[in-house]
């Protein structure tokens, strides 16, 4: 349509003519003139928007569903986050509390033996410079660690430092076949060698092949000059078989170490030996055993009921 005179003038007629009706409708309310125009007009059209309605209307629904979807699978998740992190956080106070009895243990056999220790942790296990049972700790010369300082922790002997880095340390384990050490019975003082054999008992060579001992004896470390490597009064294990004597001049026994070599954490390494010879003061006290109940049973003379008092001896005195 192209914009003349006669265009202009019948758009503004028809914006005249717009604006009197909706004047009109407006102050007839419910009676206004164009009400019916206005029902035709939903009649007409009503079926229509609600077919439409119709066809929109599960979308709609669909798209909320999956909005609503994405709302609970994001609280699943965050609640799935929230039980991990807390499981992890249950394990890791577990774990820390493991450690920290592993700490007060050190630390109590430290105090018995009077040992100056700096605690360390293990951090890797392995064959290092060919030694087929090590352990590597977290401290180093940097921490006065030094080449053949003795090594314990809570339970007893572990090993022997053997290469020191500026912050990490080698440990040869005391079940290493090339570990070998200087042991003392508690209460006859027999003097021996101990020797590891990986997973099996240390082997204990004492010296004296008529030593009398048997199994849940203990040992200790008897100490080397100038306590390197070995400070003595360390808890080594117990005895849990004896080699019959057969008259040689050594005797072996087999000892069962307090160190379980294949759980190792926390450590301690001896930086200060003691001033004196602690002897056994070191090692655990023995269990208490428990008092054994018994009951003695008084066997009825023959004749007598079963449960009936016997009758007096000859001579005795009887009751009238």
């Amino acid at each position: 349509m192209r914009d003349t005179r006669e265009s202009r003038l019948l758009l503004v007629l028809l914006v005249a003519v717009a604006f009197a009706l909706i004047t009109v409708d407006i102050r007839g309310g419910e009676e206004s003139p164009v009400d019916g125009a206005r029902r035709a007009a939903a009649t007409v059209f009503g079926p229509v928007e609600n077919s439409v309605a119709s066809a929109v209307n599960p979308i709609g629904n669909a798209i909320g569903a999956v909005r609503d979807s994405g709302e609970r699978h994001s609280r699943i998740a965050r609640l799935e986050r929230e039980n991990a992190a807390l499981k992890a956080k249950l394990g890791s106070d577990e774990r820390n509390r493991s450690r920290v009895r592993e700490l007060d243990n050190l630390l109590k056999k430290a105090g018995s033996g009077q040992y100056g220790i700096k605690a360390a942790e293990v951090i890797a296990i392995g064959a290092a410079q060919g030694f087929s049972w090590t352990v590597t700790i977290d401290a180093g010369s940097n921490d006065g660690i030094r080449r053949d300082m003795t090594v314990i922790n809570g339970d007893g002997l572990v090993g022997r430092v053997t290469t020191v880095g500026p912050s990490t340390a080698t440990v040869l384990l005391a079940n290493d076949p090339d570990f070998t050490v200087g042991t003392r019975m508690e209460k006859s003082d027999e003097l021996g060698f101990a020797t590891g054999q990986g997973d099996r008992p240390l082997t204990v060579q004492l010296l004296n092949g008529k030593a009398k001992v048997r199994p849940g004896d203990r040992l200790v470390t008897f100490g080397s000059q100038a306590d390197k490597p070995f400070v003595p009064g360390v808890p080594v294990g117990e005895v849990v078989r004896v080699d019959p004597s057969t008259g040689n001049l050594t005797r072996n026994v087999f000892v069962r170490p307090y160190v379980g070599f294949s759980k190792l954490d926390i450590v301690g390494v001896v930086v200060q030996a003691p001033r004196t010879d602690p002897r056994d003061t070191v090692l655990p006290p023995r269990p208490t055993p428990e008092p054994t109940v018994t009951v003695t049973v008084t066997p009825s003379p023959a004749g007598s009921p079963s449960g009936s008092p016997s009758a007096p001896a000859s001579g005795e005195p009887g009751v009238d």
